[in-house]
């Protein structure tokens, strides 16, 4: 709000009261001799305010005075700057049209980034056209893909904000309908699926409600890595500021990884060297053709959670093999490495409870170090839970981490940032369009005063 109103000024058609009352006035009128411009922002098709600083960048001097959270620090990677360390984890929305993002995707993605995440990440996206989870899955198998990509793209940089892409491959996993309708049941080929066409590192199916596997051919392997890189060139031409490769959850990569489900007994089977080699491939070929100064993230499944399973008796892919992965993963040029796990084997036993997953993504940042990011995911729901797991330090093993994501929060509340900077009690900047209604910012007094919704801080 402009710093010469004194008096509560009330919005003409609401009533509530939009001003800061505790802001002095000037001993003399202001009197405006220049045009006074609503800055456009640069660089993009479209008129939109210019949000400067961005959206969920916390007040340099807090006017509590309190230090502010590392959760709301800023942190650079490569040729970014996150302004706070919360972003988006990949959804699937299976809601796309033969690949193709639908209107859906306008409102689902925008509402997140006008409200400072310091990355979102555009759900699982498929490089091969068999390799969606579903028909609905977003795709980057052709060209013509990069369009509704880029107005996802361009719509995150009018807001100033940061947006990266996960290029995926279901594997075994694909064909399916949306969980809404049935978990895990095939898609056929009546509803756009391809159950005759799922492939896998071997060909056993991931439960019997899911399409049966062939195993891959070393020409499919082949075929699958060149169309992979494509996909990341698409995804750089559309202007994506981050690419994550999706290494987890028994999708294609994933399931090579495994012991339990990986039976070949060629150079990609057997060994864990070989079992790691399609992805170290897929990395180094990435890393190849992305610019210098772009950051990549990969996603993995710490553990299949079958070593948690009385009932299983066989190998499986632990926390062990995870922090041997990352410190391979440091040397190829990963810089954030996305912790999540399971969901490679149906006889999975996982132990949940709040921020389940982060003792995993400890353990690897305390093998790896200063030499790649590390982030935490899975069952973060409140701010407080998000700033202890980041901060650390509780005790020799509570490792500090670099980021936090989350999912579901951000289906619930697209303003997960603000609502965790209020419970924080962080002051934070929004979008203008909506911070001005606040008093100008987030978590700030006026916004108490005027909507009675807390209790008010001092400034």
């Amino acid at each position: 709000m402009a710093a010469y109103l004194t008096q509560r000024i009330c919005h003409p058609h609401h009533g509530i009261p939009v001003s800061r009352p505790e802001t002095p006035a000037p001993e003399k009128e202001i009197k405006c001799h220049k045009p006074i411009h609503n800055k456009a922002s640069k660089g993009v098709p479209f008129f939109t305010p210019e949000q400067d600083p961005r959206s969920g960048t916390a007040i340099q001097h807090q006017p509590s005075g309190k230090s502010i959270p590392k959760l709301f620090t800023p942190l650079r990677i490569r040729g970014i700057e996150m302004q706070n360390r919360i972003w988006v984890s990949p959804m699937c929305q299976y809601s796309a049209h033969e690949g193709f993002h639908t209107p859906w995707h306008i409102t689902h993605y925008g509402g997140m980034l006008q409200r400072g995440p310091g990355l979102v990440m555009i759900e699982a996206t498929a490089v091969q056209a068999n390799g969606r989870i579903t028909p609905e899955d977003s795709g980057i198998w052709l060209d013509a893909h990069v369009d509704t990509l880029k107005k996802r793209v361009d719509f995150a940089h009018s807001q100033n904000a940061l947006i990266g892409i996960q290029l995926a491959h279901a594997g075994r996993k694909a064909s399916t309908v949306a969980p809404w309708l049935s978990s895990g049941a095939t898609a056929s080929k009546e509803v756009g699926g391809w159950p005759d066409d799922v492939v896998g590192p071997s060909d056993e199916a991931f439960n019997e409600h899911f399409p049966t596997p062939r195993a891959m051919t070393i020409a499919e392997i082949d075929q699958f890595k060149h169309d992979f890189i494509s996909g990341v060139n698409r995804a750089v031409g559309a202007g994506f500021d981050v690419i994550e490769l999706h290494f987890a959850h028994g999708y294609l990569v994933s399931s090579f990884f495994s012991p339990a489900v990986n039976k070949r007994t060629d150079k990609y089977g057997g060994s864990f060297e070989n079992r790691i080699r399609l992805a170290l491939e897929l990395v180094d070929a990435t890393r190849e053709v992305i610019p210098k100064d772009m950051p990549l993230f990969v996603r993995i499944s710490a553990t299949e959670w079958l070593d948690t399973n009385p009932d299983w008796n066989g190998e499986s892919w632990t926390i062990d093999e995870s922090v041997k992965l990352a410190k391979i993963l440091a040397e190829r040029g990963v810089d954030v490495l996305d912790v999540s796990s399971g969901g490679n084997h149906a006889q999975q036993k996982i132990i949940g409870g709040p921020a389940y997953q982060a003792p995993f993504a400890k353990k690897i940042k305390a093998a790896v170090g200063d030499k790649m990011l590390v982030s935490s995911v899975g069952n973060i729901k409140t701010g407080q839970v998000a700033q202890d797991v980041i901060a650390g330090g509780k005790d020799e093993d509570d490792t500090p981490l670099d980021l936090i994501a989350a999912a579901r929060m951000f289906q619930k509340n697209p303003g997960l940032v603000w609502a965790w900077a209020d419970e924080l009690e962080t002051d934070i900047h929004v979008a203008h369009q909506i911070g001005w209604g606040f008093g100008g910012r987030a978590g700030g007094k006026a916004h108490k005063d005027a909507f009675g919704d807390g209790k008010h801080r001092k400034h």
